[in-house]
């Protein structure tokens, strides 16, 4: 569990972390540098989960590289999936991490969206729907591991 108090929006409390996997955590299916080790300490604070269409196949490998739970969503429909995923949790939380189209739906149900304009860019549409946009998705996760920068972006 992490717990951030914003000025002039209370306290937040997240348990889950989405993550896009295309195009957020990678590039043309392989990890980026850097996330692994990010998305190791951030487990012992929130539950972190992998969602994709996997577009390139390596969805599971890099799940189990990661040490974190594989969901696939649907190719036509992985937006609604991501959705109501996101939607069935929302008393406990969610910080949704995404750059695609089909990641829009999820930011709008999340306790907290953060868009990557990442090596692949990022949907117009996604930028509308995040709280906070981030150029690369170590700037994202590091938000997270340094909550003070959520405070200082996010307070009123």
């Amino acid at each position: 569990m992490m717990r951030v108090t914003i000025p002039g929006r209370g306290e937040l409390v997240f348990n889950h972390l989405f993550l896009d996997m295309n195009g957020t955590l990678t590039l043309d299916g392989q990890l980026l540098p850097g996330v692994k080790e990010r998305i190791e300490q951030l487990k012992s604070q929130l539950e972190v989960v992998l969602l994709t269409a996997d577009t390139f196949g390596t969805g599971a490998r890099v799940a189990e590289e990661l040490g974190i739970t594989l969901q696939k969503v649907s190719p036509e429909k992985g937006g609604k999936d991501k959705a109501r995923l996101t939607a069935s949790l929302r008393p406990e939380g969610v910080v949704a991490i995404g750059n695609g189209f089909n990641d829009c739906e999820m930011m709008e149900q999340a306790l907290l969206s953060i868009a990557v304009i990442g090596p692949e860019g990022c949907c117009g549409s996604t930028l509308q729907h995040a709280d906070i946009v981030v150029n690369n998705i170590l700037d994202g996760l590091d938000l997270l591991l340094n909550p003070l920068r959520l405070v200082a972006t996010l307070r009123n």
